[in-house]
């Protein structure tokens, strides 16, 4: 329970999620980055709540006092290494703002300060003089992006607040009684009314509704009085994740800021097996691309497991399509579109959808002034044949007629799944009758964006995504291993381990290591096994190291003794399956491995003699130096080694 007493010495971090996003069911906070982080000790793919964590804990908050942050999960932030924010004498609230230039300003929040750095006010898509005057030396503006910080004693006041009528109809108490909920904003009900020049007036009478200004009357009584100050960050970038697909592409497919402490790269977690098709300026995340994939620069993929050949022009994004989707799309090239695979839960029965939408297309703008695929509505209802009547019901005003509530995307017919082509079809490059797609399109049961949002399975979405990680993954080891490449597999195999997908890497290990015929390459994926085992065994068990001549495994070593390392392989592998019940027995395993990778070491190392060659020479005259080159082996593994 938060009282004030633990509020007193606290410091907390709250990181909150805002509404549904278009490009990611999971929403803005698990939308991934395309980001590799070499030096983490576990892979795993960044998503943005991962950036704004290690942002937060490691950056700006860094010196801060006790008390509460608070930050949003809506934005793409960056922040120097040392933000440089000033607390000699700090008390109250202070706000984070980020440089933007007064072009970007208008479609967001900026603060107006006095020379003390005190909040005079904050300004949303204001007009041109509003933002002017808000403007530094340079030009530059104050952006609201998102961060705040609240003193102990202004959180407390805040707390305090939680059980007064009507604001605690903001919490489940109210709701459960019998409050109707109200909806307040961080920066806009909560935050402004303690800019110095707000007045009482002005704040309780800018209210939506009575609820609101009530809420807001109380809200003024109890945080009026604290000091509302901003501290605004040299070299910090934002940028909102807008419901613009245009932004969205943007924002994955340049590389952001030097002040990151992240570094976009175009292939990250990614299994691609021609990656000169990959154009500059395109990103591909937890994907695995088989074939010849082409992606033009401007375009991003995510979630995809796809097998070429395929094309895809510029502005495209493509989510959550699996190998399946391939053929439909082998025959359909796509530019500036947005195609998605959802995961749907309609009661118990769980289904995929396919969605498909233009990259200029607005979600809420009136049919008879937006575009559907980037073509007036219009243009498209003449080129397929589908009316206005087969998206809206005929009492929907046209005013309120959009793509967010057209019912475009079939969820099920009656013998069968939708499939891709159920929605291709729709840019009319079908390659059966446009009359036999229309027929079966009007036959199954459409929903709209808007409908199907509520039944989004999220958990079956992140299961989907960590299979598909874990597959690359195995591309990765096999990748690796086989091309002889300075990468550790650590990192990967303590994360299968910890959601469970050590079976099918060392299923991929034994794999490699049978098929390798060489004993170099056999012998480091037998390591990397004993390095499953050991990570399995978390860290009880006993030491890695120590004996590894058990007569249980003597059949195994025998085979690789005398050079059949595919069946000393599979003689490992089936010793193993005896071995995995206790960490006991699975760091005596691992041992074990570690014998029979010794084994094919001195195998690869004697092999040497191969290339060396004895001859008869003179002998050099006596008192003359000679000087000799010889390839040397540094064994550096495992703790107990001598020099």
């Amino acid at each position: 329970v938060v009282t004030a007493d633990v509020l007193r010495d606290a410091r907390i971090l709250i990181l909150h999620t805002g509404r549904d996003f278009s490009f990611d069911d999971c929403g803005r906070a698990f939308t991934c980055l395309p980001v590799e982080e070499p030096d983490a000790p576990a892979e795993a793919l960044v998503c943005n709540l991962d950036s704004l964590l290690g942002t937060m804990t490691q950056r700006l908050c860094v010196g801060s006092p006790p008390g509460v942050w608070v930050c949003s999960t809506d934005m793409l932030l960056t922040v120097p290494s040392a933000p440089g924010i000033n607390w000699d004498g700090f008390q109250g609230v202070k706000v984070i703002a980020v440089p933007g230039s007064q072009a970007y300003a208008r479609n967001h929040g900026v603060y107006l300060c006095d020379e003390q750095g005190l909040v005079r006010d904050i300004i949303y898509k204001g007009t041109e003089a509003e933002i002017q005057q808000c403007a530094a030396p340079n030009g530059t503006v104050p952006l609201v992006c998102g961060v705040v910080f609240f003193s102990s004693d202004a959180a407390e006041q805040l707390l305090a607040t939680h059980v007064v009528p009507p604001l605690d109809a903001c919490t489940y108490m109210g709701l459960d009684s019998g409050a109707p909920a109200i909806q307040l904003s961080l920066f806009f009900d909560i935050v402004l009314c303690m800019a110095g020049g707000v007045t009482e007036e002005d704040f309780v009478k800018g209210g939506s509704d009575a609820s609101v200004r009530s809420a807001r009357s109380v809200l003024w009584t109890a945080l009026r009085a604290f000091p509302l100050s901003m501290a605004c960050i040299p070299d910090a970038s934002y940028d909102y994740m807008t419901t613009s697909a245009s932004d969205h592409i943007r924002s994955l497919t340049l590389l952001p800021g030097s002040a990151s402490h992240l570094r976009f790269c175009k292939t990250a977690h990614s299994h691609v097996d021609q990656p000169w098709f990959l154009e500059d300026g395109s990103s591909v995340t937890n994907c695995l691309l088989e074939g010849a994939v082409c992606l033009a620069a401007g375009s991003v993929i995510q979630h995809c497991h796809l097998q070429g050949p395929l094309e895809i022009g510029p502005g495209c994004l493509l989510s959550g399509l699996t190998v399946g989707s391939s053929l439909a799309l082998q025959s359909c090239p796509l530019r500036d579109v947005v195609l998605q695979g959802h995961h749907i839960r309609l009661r118990e029965l769980p289904c995929r959808v396919f969605t498909l939408t233009g990259r200029l297309d607005d979600w809420q703008s009136p049919a008879e002034e937006a575009t559907y695929l980037n073509v007036p509505w219009v243009e498209f209802f003449h080129w397929t044949g589908i009316r206005e009547g087969d998206l809206w019901d005929a009492e929907t005003p046209r005013r309120s007629r959009c793509l967010l509530n057209a019912r475009l995307f079939p969820v099920l017919h009656a013998c069968e799944a939708p499939g891709l082509e159920d929605v291709l079809w729709l840019q009319g490059l079908a390659a059966v009758a446009a009359s036999e797609r229309l027929a079966r399109w009007r036959a199954a049961w459409r929903m709209s964006w808007q409908e199907l949002l509520p039944f989004l399975d999220k958990a079956a979405e992140l299961d989907a995504r960590r299979a598909l990680f874990f597959l690359q993954g195995q591309h990765k080891v096999q990748r690796v291993l086989l091309g002889r490449q300075d990468s550790s597999l650590l990192p990967l195999t303590r994360s299968a381990v910890h959601e469970g997908y050590h079976e099918a890497v060392l299923g991929t290990l034994d794999d490699v290591a049978s098929a390798a015929g060489d004993a170099g390459i056999a012998a480091r994926a037998l390591a990397c096994i004993a390095d499953v085992l050991g990570c399995m065994a978390r860290g009880e068990g006993g030491l890695r190291s120590g004996p590894a001549a058990n007569r249980e495994w003597a059949l195994a070593f025998g085979r690789l003794e005398s050079g059949d390392i595919a069946g000393g392989v599979r003689a490992l592998a089936a010793e193993r399956q005896k071995w995995m019940s206790r960490p006991a027995l699975l760091v005596r395993a691992a041992r074990h491995y570690e014998g029979a990778e010794q084994i094919l070491i001195r195998q690869a190392v004697m092999s040497s003699c191969q290339f060396v060659t004895v001859e008869q020479v003179e002998l050099p005259p006596l008192g003359h130096w000679v000087q000799a080159a010889c390839p040397a082996r540094l064994d550096l593994s495992g703790e107990c080694t001598p020099p």
